[in-house]
């Protein structure tokens, strides 16, 4: 219905000799606006050197010759914008799709694309920390957002599995005692590895002498000279890599390739050096691209030890990914602090391979601050992503456990899943999120379970009616018209299609939570006030039901919410 009013209106506006005008054609915020609201009048105005008003009325007499059949009446209305109202068949119809058609809600945007989506990012010998989650939940969400637009999409994690924070962690577990062995939980062996880590950070920032210890270590681990410590180095990449795949599987992701900072450094430094002298350049011993020439920083990226930096390793995984699939875009997800950093590696692989660099699209995170503070965590004051869910989980399942749920468990999990996901989608991705764990977990109001509750409560108004022998066959259509000409519901429904389209272009999941928990919001209110079994339209408030219910199953799908059964 959309395209036809676009197609319309661009076929008005070539009779009035206008083309190329760019406009806007989306939902009002008020629905006594209509359907579709459009700033055409407005733009075309400017090139005809005429009155909006004027403007709006020809367009409007050029659409009306036309006859949409979707199209019950269109209004001028304030400056010169053009409201349309649909008709009551059309809204139907669609309406009918919504609760019948699997297909609907997609789109073909990125059809017969292939799209590698990184995110997560977590690093081994660490805990997974709220940044990783962040990480995790955004990029989740565009990946099936793309799915949803017909792209053929892999997700990939990149690992930081190098580093001094490598070394730090190998330090505390030689000075650790107690080290469970391979027979212990894989838990108990993560918690232990997350305590030599934190034994050894501390030990680099409070002894001078350890700290010469641990940045000699690091060379160690690098050049893989030393198998006990190799030993060490295998035994906690095994336990964090390992941890790590079960969060994911509570997350609802699983990742098609890994990459990995110790597979990136020889093939960075290779990179630099062939390059050197077109687009790098030496700087006391090291070799650095020279932003500051283009308006950038100027950065490092092989130390004057001949060590590369993840700028050069950045480089080296954009080729690593090229060649384990051929992609036609590249997103990058991470936290918005390294925004510049980010800004100098696409420059200088714009000059290495211009081809490469414009495939790649970084999007990047704020960060998640709590209302409450400190809450529950093993090493006592950060506060973790793993921390963090087990908390939520924890009072999910006593609200869960109070209304009697068959698997209070599992749907505690879920839960609690939603409830921080949603938190970091509901809001543009690059800003900073105040997470709030008691309303995050509230069934009132604007949370993940309050979508998940939603969904389930229209399940059960779905099982009743059925149960009950109520037909959502739609047999006096007539009267239907008539009698829901007020309704609002079924007019907010039907932009669902529209919301996953935006939400795909801008690589912006917040606009799929804000439609649902409009959505959410007015089915509870209409439900409210409309019987199913008994009511003055049986069948058409079933299949209405049945839409919001299949509308709501697909955006929390899209979102990477989990969809409890009961609640």
């Amino acid at each position: 219905m959309r395209q036809e009013i676009e197609g319309a209106i661009k076929k008005a506006l070539e009779t009035l000799g206008v083309t190329e005008v760019l406009f806007t054609l989306e939902r009002p915020s008020m629905f006594e606006h209509g359907d579709y609201a459009t700033n055409v009048a407005l733009v075309a105005a400017k090139i005809l050197k005429k009155n909006p008003k004027e403007v709006a009325e020809l367009i409007r007499t050029k659409i009306q010759e036309e006859s949409l059949g979707s199209v019950e009446k269109i209004e001028v209305a304030g400056a010169g914008f053009l409201n349309f109202f649909l008709s009551r068949a059309a809204v139907i119809a669609e309406v009918e799709k919504a609760a019948r058609d699997e297909s609907w809600g997609r789109n073909e945007l990125y059809k017969g694309k292939t799209v590698m989506v990184e995110y997560t990012d977590p690093n081994p010998f660490k805990e997974f920390h709220i940044g990783h989650l962040m990480s995790n939940t955004i990029g989740e969400s565009i990946a099936r957002l793309l799915t949803s637009a017909g792209a053929k999409v892999t997700r990939a994690n990149y690992q930081g599995d190098v580093g001094l924070h490598v070394a730090k962690a190998i330090h505390g577990m030689q000075v650790t005692k107690n080290r469970p062995d391979n027979s212990a939980p894989l838990s108990e062996r993560a918690a232990w590895l997350g305590s030599a880590y934190t034994a050894g950070s501390h030990a680099y920032d409070s002894n001078p002498e350890i700290k010469v210890e641990i940045d000699a270590l690091n060379r160690v681990v690098y050049e893989k000279s030393n198998p006990e410590i190799n030993a060490l180095y295998d035994w906690g990449r095994e336990v964090s890599l390992s941890h790590f795949e079960d969060i994911y599987k509570m997350l609802g992701t699983t990742f098609d390739f890994y990459f990995f900072e110790s597979e990136m450094a020889a093939p960075a430094v290779r990179l630099v050096k062939v390059h050197l002298g077109g687009v790098f350049e030496e700087s006391r011993g090291a070799l650095v691209y020279a932003g500051e020439k283009k308006g950038l920083h100027t950065r490092v990226f092989v130390t004057s030890l001949g060590l590369p930096t993840y700028e050069a390793k950045e480089l080296a995984l954009a080729f690593a990914k090229e060649e384990k699939q051929q992609s036609d875009e590249l997103i990058v997800v991470t936290a918005n602090e390294i925004n510049e950093y980010f800004r100098v590696v696409l420059a200088a692989l714009g000059e290495i391979s211009p081809t490469l660099a414009a495939k790649i699209c970084h999007v990047g995170h704020g960060f998640l601050k709590l209302t409450t503070g400190k809450m529950s965590s093993r090493k006592g004051n950060v506060i973790t992503g793993e921390s963090l869910l087990a908390d939520l989980q924890q009072v999910a399942t006593k609200k869960v456990g109070e209304r009697e749920v068959a698997n209070a468990y599992k749907v505690a999990e879920q839960v609690a899943v939603g409830a921080i996901k949603y938190a970091v989608l509901k809001q543009g991705s690059g800003k900073d999120i105040i997470f709030d764990p008691e309303k995050s977990l509230s069934l009132e109001g604007d949370s993940g379970p309050y979508l998940q509750y939603a969904r389930v409560r229209a399940l059960s108004l779905i099982d009743k009616a059925r149960k009950a022998e109520v037909s959502d066959e739609l047999i006096n259509l007539e009267d239907i018209k008539v009698f829901v000409t007020a309704l609002t519901l079924d007019r907010l429904l039907i932009h669902f299609p529209e919301t996953i389209e935006r939400a795909v272009k801008e690589l912006q999941p917040h606009y799929v939570t804000t439609y649902l928990i409009e959505l959410a919001s007015l089915f509870n209110s209409w439900y409210a006030t409309e019987r199913l079994i008994g009511g003055r339209y049986p069948s058409y408030a079933l299949l209405l039901t049945e839409a919001v219910e299949r509308t709501l199953i697909k955006g929390l799908m899209v979102l990477g919410i989990p969809v409890p059964e009961e609640m």
